[in-house]
């Protein structure tokens, strides 16, 4: 059976460049199941699935203009 959503693998760097957080805040997230899990690809190589990863993007709350800020 195929499946109809992406199945492309992110690197980190990959993960990086579209999320913009360190390594650690990654794994802290990953950690507290507020971030898509890694999935391994090899023993020293891991990867996230992309539909995921664009799935979490989309998940997160709008900055807008209109909310007071930290030094406000």
């Amino acid at each position: 059976a195929r499946r109809s959503v992406s199945e492309t693998v992110l690197d980190l760097n990959e993960v990086r460049t579209r999320i913009p957080l360190s390594r650690t805040q990654i794994w802290r997230l990953e950690r507290t199941g507020e971030f898509p899990g890694r999935i391994r690809l090899g023993p020293n190589r891991v990867g996230w699935r992309e539909d995921e990863i664009s799935s979490w993007i989309e998940s997160r709350p709008a900055v807008s203009d209109g909310e007071p800020h930290a030094n406000d």
